[in-house]
């Protein structure tokens, strides 16, 4: 019986120590989320004005492809480059797993990954899938950082090496609400260029809404203008679902660790109700002993 109590006041020690950590961590992921969530949220109206600036060169209907600019030609097969959003660390419940089921759709001899996180370089590293860079998603994640992703993927399109740029990434709805998504940024479509998506603050980042599309008198000219504005589209486009993607994972980590926290309270009150148990039986046996050795005395 002293061995079951020995045991269990052990346990009730070693759910209290993980209860301790796992409460931090929720503490922590909480901080990095208020920051996180206001980031993507406060990028977003940037995001749709921008868009709403190029319907009018990207709204119709290009005859010969070859006219077109280079991030707006439309090319038939060839190879396809992902770029793969996911965390550094875990302890995020489901998120990686629901992000990462979506890479399964795309056919690996002629898909080449791009990977923004270290949990997807796992993750295709083990498929034995074709990455071929590998980027950190550090806290203080920047507009430069974002560039220097959206630069090395633009360079393979351009020089004809892939035909299209797919970002896969969590879209964050909430903070109990992120959807694993998966978005084309290269070519550049009417529908995704004249999308308010990013406009949306208490939406999803894929709704569309209405915007009246004005006209523009350019100088120089339409192919300077878009030479300068549509690289940055990207770039930006880029940067916004990376921080879309980072306040999901801080919003699911402290969703997981106030779970985990709680999950740990619960047990530690059911052991602690079969100790109560055990040690009242104890109690009541040694209670008997003695009245029973009193009445063979007497």
């Amino acid at each position: 019986m002293a061995a079951n109590t020995r045991d269990i006041r052990r346990r009730i020690k070693s759910v209290k120590n993980t209860a301790q950590i796992t409460k931090a961590m929720q503490m922590v992921a909480a901080s990095k989320m208020r920051k996180a969530q206001n980031a993507a949220t406060a990028s977003r109206p940037y995001a749709q004005e921008l868009s709403r600036l190029l319907m009018p060169f990207t709204n119709y209907v290009i005859e010969d492809e070859s006219q077109a600019h280079p991030l707006m030609q439309n090319r038939e097969g060839g190879r396809d480059l992902v770029i793969v959003v996911s965390t550094d660390k875990g302890l995020c419940g489901a998120l990686n797993t629901n992000l990462l089921r979506e890479l399964t759709h795309f056919d690996p001899v002629t898909t080449e990954f791009v990977c923004v996180g270290r949990k997807g370089l796992q993750f295709l590293a083990r498929g034995k899938r074709d990455v071929i860079a590998e980027f950190s998603l550090k806290d203080n994640f920047s507009f430069f950082d974002a560039q220097i992703v959206a630069k090395f993927c633009l360079d393979r399109f351009l020089s004809g090496q892939v035909n299209r740029i797919t970002a896969v990434y969590s879209d964050f709805i909430n903070t109990l609400t992120q959807v694993p998504t998966r978005k084309q940024l290269v070519p550049l479509r009417s529908l995704d260029v004249g999308n308010a998506e990013l406009g949306m603050v208490d939406g999803p980042s894929d709704t569309v809404v209405k915007v009246e599309v004005p006209e523009y008198i350019l100088e120089p000219n339409q192919t300077d203008f878009l030479n300068s504005l549509l690289p940055h589209f990207v770039f930006y486009k880029i940067f916004h679902l990376i921080l879309e993607s980072r306040a999901s994972e801080h919003s699911a980590r402290m969703v997981a660790m106030k779970s985990a926290t709680d999950n740990a309270k619960q047990i530690i009150k059911d052991l602690t109700l079969e100790y109560n148990k055990i040690r009242q039986a104890s109690i009541t046996t040694e209670i008997l002993e003695i009245a029973t050795a009193q009445m063979v005395l007497s």
